[in-house]
């Protein structure tokens, strides 16, 4: 049985004021930046460009707090001393994620012109998936940031859309390195139904969602369902 009758605008616009209440209302940047985005994608500059793809690199695995932080520390690094991978390293310990932003910070120029040429969203979805360090889900969510109206496929957005659905089974399907097809139809069907009832694009509505899950003012969503 379907429990669409949860995802209103009311709740919607309920979570929405409770996170701008605590102070939560952000990612990368503030809730109110992320909406005009969308609403009107502006073009980034190289250096904003890494920047973007920077903080999705090191937001894995970290709250936004911390992510923030050691973000703000890489990229002052960056701008002061370039692409210098020992002293990057030194801030922040893991080669791999350290590796992919040094790469990225020397072709920026190059990388940001590509992305731009690109003229639909789904071109430009494989293009920032075949960055280095950045695979489908964290494309998405940088996608998101650089003002595509898209949908960052997560964990909480995964036990979401499998609530709105009210098919449990989906819970086994679950997976935030592998988007079951399934678990993303229910995930769309969600957007899609907060979407026509807000007016809101769907990356919006997405890091809402995301976002109110994330600090618990969405709960029972581990039931089931894996990690």
């Amino acid at each position: 049985m379907c429990i669409v009758n949860i995802f209103t605008a009311e709740w919607f616009f309920m979570l929405d004021k409770k996170l701008r209440a605590m102070g939560a209302d952000s990612d990368a940047q503030s809730f109110d930046e992320i909406r005009d985005n969308l609403s009107q994608r502006r073009v980034c500059t190289p250096d904003a460009f890494a920047e973007n793809c920077a903080y999705v690199i090191l937001a894995g695995g970290f709250s936004q707090k911390t992510a923030k932080n050691i973000h703000e520390k890489i990229m002052s690094a960056l701008r002061a001393r370039g692409a210098d991978f020992d002293y990057l390293f030194s801030i922040f310990h893991n080669k791999n994620k350290i590796a992919a932003i040094c790469k990225i910070w020397k072709m920026r120029d190059e990388i940001c012109s590509e992305y731009y040429k690109l003229s639909d969203t789904d071109a430009r979805l494989n293009f920032l998936s075949g960055l280095p360090h950045i695979g489908k889900i964290t494309a998405n969510h940088l996608a998101r940031n650089l003002g595509e109206d898209v949908v960052k496929y997560d964990i909480w957005i995964q036990r979401l859309g499998v609530r709105y659905s009210g098919n449990t089974a989906l819970c086994d399907k679950v997976d935030n390195k592998k988007l079951d097809p399934d678990v993303r139809a229910a995930c769309d069907a969600m957007f899609c139904t907060l979407c026509n009832a807000t007016g809101l694009p769907r990356g919006y509505v997405d890091v809402v969602l995301w976002k109110a899950a994330q600090t618990g003012l969405i709960g029972e969503l581990k039931h089931g369902c894996k990690d």
